[in-house]
C-alpha cells in the first residue's frame, strides 16, 4: 500500500434552519497519521466528522482524497475510493458468525476468487486475534471483541483511510488499550485515521495531532502537548486540571522534563518518539552520539 496518501478538507460548512453549525472547517489526514476531532458537547465536531463520511452533504467547502474530489460521492462510492468508515453503533451483523460477517464484506470485492476471500478472512482472523471466536454469533460478542470484527470488516476492502466514530464507547478500559494497540498497527501499515471520541484522554494518547472544535469553528490544531498547553482549549474543552496519561519515557535516565517536551514539540506524539533514530535524538536534543545510543536503547527497552 502506497504511503502518500492525503484525505482533505477545506472550508466545511452547514446549517441547519438558519443556524450556522460549522464555519469554515480545514482539516487533512495522511496515511500513517492518527488524527483526533475532538470538542464539547455542540462544537460541530459530529457534523464535520459525518460531513467527510459522506452521511451528510456540505453547504459549502471541498473534500478530497489526493486529486480526486469527493464532495458529491455518497458513503458507499467515498469507500470504493479507499475511505473507510467505522459507525458508533454496532453494525455486525447479529445473526451470522465472527467468520461470516468478514466474509460477508470480502464477498462484496468482486475481483476476488473465492480462495482468496478465504484467505484474506482467515489472516484477518489472525490478525485481530478474533480467530478462537470465528463461530461465535455476533449477538454473543464483548464490547472489545465487537469493536475488533467491526475494524476488521473495514480492512477487508483494504482502505486507505479509516474514520472511526467513537470507537471507544462501550468498551470497558481494558479493551481500549487493545484497540488503541489494534489502531496504531493500523497505522504502521500506512493507513491514516481519523478518531472523533468523548474520551478525550484514550484518543489524544494516540494521536499524532488533533483538531479541536467549538461553536462550529475551528478553535486549535496541533500535537497533543501542543493542545493540552493551549489555555483556550482548556478553558473550553480540557479544563486546567488534565493530564496525558504518563509514559514509561519519563523514567529514562537523560530524559528530563525539558528535553521531553522537546521531543514532544517536535514529534507531536510517544509513538513517533519511540520511532527516533539515534542521529534523530542528537539533533533535536542536541545531546552528543553517546548519550543518544544510550536514551536510545532505555526507549526500546520499554
Amino acid at each position: 500500500m502506497s504511503n502518500n496518501h492525503r484525505l482533505w478538507a477545506q472550508q466545511l460548512a452547514k446549517q441547519y434552519k438558519k443556524r450556522q453549525v460549522v464555519s469554515d472547517v480545514d482539516i487533512e489526514v495522511s496515511s500513517g497519521e492518527i488524527v483526533g476531532l475532538l470538542g464539547p458537547n455542540g462544537a460541530g465536531k459530529t457534523t464535520t466528522f459525518y460531513m467527510l463520511v459522506g452521511l451528510i452533504r456540505a453547504d459549502q467547502g471541498t473534500i478530497g482524497l489526493n486529486q480526486q474530489d469527493l464532495t458529491d460521492l455518497p458513503i458507499d462510492a467515498r469507500a470504493l475510493h479507499g475511505v473507510g468508515y467505522l459507525a458508533q453503533e454496532a453494525s455486525i451483523f447479529r445473526g451470522l458468525t465472527v467468520e461470516e460477517n468478514l466474509l460477508a464484506i470480502l464477498e462484496l470485492r468482486k475481483e476476488l476468487d473465492r480462495p482468496t476471500q478465504r484467505n484474506l478472512c482467515q489472516q484477518l482472523l489472525q490478525d485481530f486475534q478474533i480467530e478462537h471466536i470465528r463461530n461465535n454469533k455476533g449477538y454473543s460478542l464483548s464490547g472489545g471483541e465487537r469493536r475488533r470484527v467491526e475494524i476488521a470488516r473495514v480492512l477487508a476492502i483494504e482502505p486507505k483511510f479509516i474514520l472511526l466514530d467513537e470507537p471507544f464507547a462501550g468498551v470497558d478500559p481494558v479493551s481500549v488499550k487493545e484497540i488503541q494497540k489494534l489502531l496504531e498497527k493500523l497505522c504502521d501499515q500506512g493507513i491514516g485515521l481519523l478518531i472523533t471520541d468523548h474520551n478525550v484522554r484514550a484518543t489524544l494518547a494516540m494521536c499524532t495531532r488533533a483538531y479541536i472544535l467549538h461553536d462550529g469553528k475551528l478553535l486549535a490544531h496541533g500535537t497533543p502537548h501542543e493542545l493540552t498547553h493551549t489555555q483556550g482549549v482548556r478553558d473550553v474543552y480540557l479544563g486546567d486540571d488534565f493530564e496525558l496519561p504518563t509514559h514509561p519515557m519519563h523514567n529514562i535516565n537523560g530524559l528530563g522534563p525539558k528535553r521531553i517536551s522537546k521531543l514532544l514539540n517536535h514529534y507531536g506524539s510517544m509513538r513517533a518518539i519511540m520511532r527516533a533514530s539515534e542521529s534523530d535524538l542528537v539533533t533535536v536534543l542536541g545531546i552528543s552520539q553517546q548519550q543518544a545510543s544510550a536514551i536510545h536503547q532505555q526507549l526500546h527497552k520499554q
